[in-house]
């Protein structure tokens, strides 16, 4: 193989990878701002014609935010969405993902939680050198529902663990990050 030839295919693996974290980059960054209420995170994810399927529901990317706060806000005290594996196709400026999502809900008190997980089929289009969600489909597969009991038997209300907050004041905006601060349950 040539030095160009061996160029080349680095330039095409570079790209890919590139491509490959900033579409997963995109997709984390969704949930991440389901999880602190911020809606510029949310609503970031999808290009501007972007939509999101949830249940029988279209709902434009934009408008996405807005909804995912006030249903989080209705059912749970906090939550936390997990994207654990993913599958990617990418195909020039289009993408193919399949990602799965835990998503964990404590209602109201911290005495129950529900745990959801299915999963984000994702198209993606890459314009202007970024990255966005043209269309999410949500599906849920597991639903669950229990105590919310830590391993020492307590529940996390009482616990002194940090908990975590529904907007910026959330510790993991904080820079520099430091010992102070933060709401406790």
């Amino acid at each position: 193989m040539s030095t160009e030839d061996r160029l080349a295919e680095l330039e095409h693996q570079l790209q890919y990878l590139t491509d490959r974290q900033q579409i997963l980059d995109c997709i984390t960054s969704t949930s991440r701002g389901n999880d602190r209420f911020d809606k510029a995170l949310i609503v970031g994810g999808y290009h501007e014609d972007g939509w999101h399927e949830l249940g029988d529901k279209l709902i434009r990317g934009s408008d996405y935010g807005d909804h995912a706060n006030s249903a989080h806000q209705a059912i749970a005290e906090t939550n936390l969405h997990n994207v654990t594996m993913q599958i990617c196709e990418i195909d020039g400026d289009v993408a193919h993902t399949e990602s799965y999502v835990i998503g964990l809900f404590a209602d109201p008190g911290g005495q129950t939680s529900r745990l959801l997980a299915g999963r984000y089929i994702d198209r993606l289009e890459k314009r202007d050198g970024k990255w966005g969600i043209v269309l999410r489909r949500a599906t849920v597969e597991v639903a669950m529902e229990g105590e919310a009991k830590l391993p020492n038997g307590e529940t996390p209300p009482g616990s002194r663990y940090l908990k975590g907050n529904r907007d910026r004041s959330d510790p993991s905006y904080e820079r520099p990050l430091t010992n102070e601060g933060g709401g406790r349950w």
